[in-house]
């Protein structure tokens, strides 16, 4: 498994209305395109208004369709511009799996 974790550190004072937003709207149209979500975080202590949220996929190539998919949804376009405005910096990284991980990796 591939796990992709997506970090957002949000305007001060944002995470109320990001998290309400994406809620309301945003997981279920994610939901419906991207792989399996694994976890879903806001910062409580550490760096403040930071989210984080990863997604699990089966190999690069499934997250390539899955967020492809993702892109070419009229609900998801829509959707953007309610939290892209709350979002000052985005990460992205890629993360494999060890073999002994509990998240099922696997034999490389």
């Amino acid at each position: 498994m591939f796990y992709e974790i997506r970090t957002y550190r949000l305007k001060n004072g944002a995470i109320p209305a990001y998290l309400k937003v994406v809620e309301e709207e945003g997981i279920a149209i994610q939901k419906k395109h991207l792989g399996e979500l694994v976890a879903y975080f806001f910062s409580e202590i550490g760096p403040i208004n930071e989210i984080v949220h990863i997604w699990a996929y089966r190999s690069l190539d499934d997250r390539e369709r899955c967020r492809a998919a993702l892109m070419e949804d009229p609900d998801w376009r829509a959707f953007l511009p309610k939290i892209r405005d709350l979002i000052e910096v985005a990460e992205n990284k890629i993360m494999k799996a060890a073999r002994f991980s509990p998240t099922g990796g696997s034999a490389s």
